[in-house]
């Protein structure tokens, strides 16, 4: 997997399993495909689009349609009883259904899309950059208009973390201070992914490097770094 070793999913190593509107799964060492999103980039006639979408594939497969809403909406109190009516396969099926939609409609760039200026770029790119070899080993980012995709292995005694505090905080600071804004830059909570496996993995590194080209962007407004460059 080029010069540093990137590893997928240990499944018969511990997991740590968190949760606030999202589920998280860490595994340190692990490789992991993580996307962070201004807090604009998708905004409510887009969420309820994307809550329309889940609903009709729910309806149509005779599952609980109150899952929609508790994925592209306020999380119900009772969504982990609503999944266990789905088959393993249905879940998975409807997560990437999900899933595909949430980064599509990121790639249409709602929102101020400030991330398409180089200074903007530079601070969220060094910040990025920072603990790489340290805390981290990054394979590659992404920096889109609205939001980042990167691939990044956390070392022992680090984890997610990192992304919040020394990449959305400190960034998000930053850039208000150039940008004149006050309030939230980021969204707070990201999407992040252990790799299952390393065809996954040459995969989502594939994604990274031609999301431009699949959001219709000139290369200019986005900024790619992967090791070696």
């Amino acid at each position: 997997m080029g010069e540093k070793q990137f590893r997928p999913l240990d499944r018969a190593a511990e997991i740590v399993i968190t949760e606030r509107h999202l589920p998280h799964w860490f595994q340190a060492d692990a490789a992991m495909f993580i996307t962070f999103r201004t807090a604009d980039s998708l905004p409510r006639e887009v969420l309820l689009r994307w809550q329309r979408e889940l609903h009709d594939w729910l309806a149509s497969n005779h599952l609980p349609s109150d899952l929609a809403g508790s994925v592209a909406g306020r999380r119900a109190t009772n969504h982990d009883d609503l999944l266990t009516q789905l088959t393993s396969k249905q879940q998975r099926d409807f997560k990437k259904l999900s899933d595909q939609f949430f980064h599509h409609s990121l790639d249409e760039c709602h929102g101020a899309c400030v991330l398409r200026r180089p200074e903007l770029q530079k601070i969220v790119a060094e910040a990025v950059r920072f603990y790489d070899d340290q805390k981290y080993d990054l394979d590659c980012f992404i920096i889109m208009p609205n939001h980042v995709h990167a691939i990044v292995q956390f070392r022992k005694g680090f984890d997610l973390n990192v992304v919040g505090q020394s990449w959305m905080r400190y960034t998000g600071r930053e850039i208000n201070k150039l940008i004149d804004c006050k309030g939230a830059f980021w969204q707070a909570e990201p999407f992040d992914h252990i790799i299952r496996s390393d065809q996954q993995f040459h995969y989502l590194r594939a994604y990274i490097e031609k999301n431009p080209e699949a959001a219709n962007l000139p290369k200019t407004a986005t900024h790619y770094w992967t090791q070696g460059l």
